[in-house]
């Protein structure tokens, strides 16, 4: 995806097309030089965009790189909620979640020290009385993703031949999963609220980086190889992004 940024010298300015990738997000970047600049600053706008201060006399190269090392904290700012999203939906009894890509209402029940929520073929008794129970549902599930997930991924490194050392399900909050150049596989615990073609295809998508650790072309083919219908989950999970956070 093309996305424009501006980089200002002085009085003047021209389009660019540099984007920093943020786990499964391309965030453009607006460079702009400044005389009295000494170091590299990097601002979130509010169009989502980052702006990214540049000494009078620094390479845009090298801010694009000092970037790249900000990814962590400039997915925290893109993560944190506007005054639209301040006060996130409750779970409260009767609500709908989605688990295992089925939209599935919540039954909560209170005592004086507890609260008793079921879903599906799910039930769990958290300590607490408080109406909303979005906090302990999603405990819940990331419970439940960490060994369902792991065991996924280990049995699909099975199936294609692949050796993963290390298995991590984390609260990701940008991105599906991620995977390391020491074999390690990260996924986002959210995953065990998709339909399982997408699950397997995230986990596929990770593990064939264990081949090919880039998004090149022949990355790509290796993942259609893997995943004919790829192309399917991605706008499933496009399409449901806002439901899954």
């Amino acid at each position: 995806m093309q996305l424009q940024f501006l980089f200002r010298e002085g009085k003047t300015a021209r389009t660019r097309n540099d984007v920093l990738t943020v786990g499964d997000r391309q965030v453009p970047v607006v460079y702009v030089r400044h005389r009295r600049a000494k170091h590299y600053i990097l601002r979130m706008r509010d169009d989502g965009a980052v702006r990214l201060t540049v000494p009078w006399y620094g390479a845009r190269k090298e801010a694009f790189k000092f970037a790249n090392t900000r990814l962590d904290w400039i997915e925290e700012q893109l993560n944190q909620p506007g005054e639209e999203g301040a006060h996130p939906r409750e779970w409260v009894d009767g609500s709908r979640i989605l688990f295992r890509g089925e939209m599935t209402p919540l039954s909560i029940s209170t005592t004086a020290s507890s609260i008793r929520v079921t879903f599906a073929d799910q039930g769990f008794t958290a300590r607490g009385k408080k109406v909303d129970a979005r906090a302990a549902v999603q405990t819940y599930l990331w419970e439940l993703a960490r060994p369902e997930l792991t065991h996924r991924t280990h049995e699909l490194a099975v199936q294609f031949r692949l050796e993963v050392r290390r298995v991590t399900v984390r609260n990701q909050r940008a991105r599906w999963g991620s995977c390391s150049a020491n074999k390690t596989i990260s996924l986002n615990w959210r995953l065990i609220m998709t339909p399982e073609f997408v699950r397997d295809y995230v986990i596929i998508h990770e593990l064939m980086h264990l081949k090919q650790l880039n998004h090149s072309k022949k990355y790509w083919r290796l993942v259609e190889d893997a995943c004919p219908d790829y192309r399917k989950a991605e706008t499933w999970l496009k399409e449901n992004v806002g439901i899954l956070k």
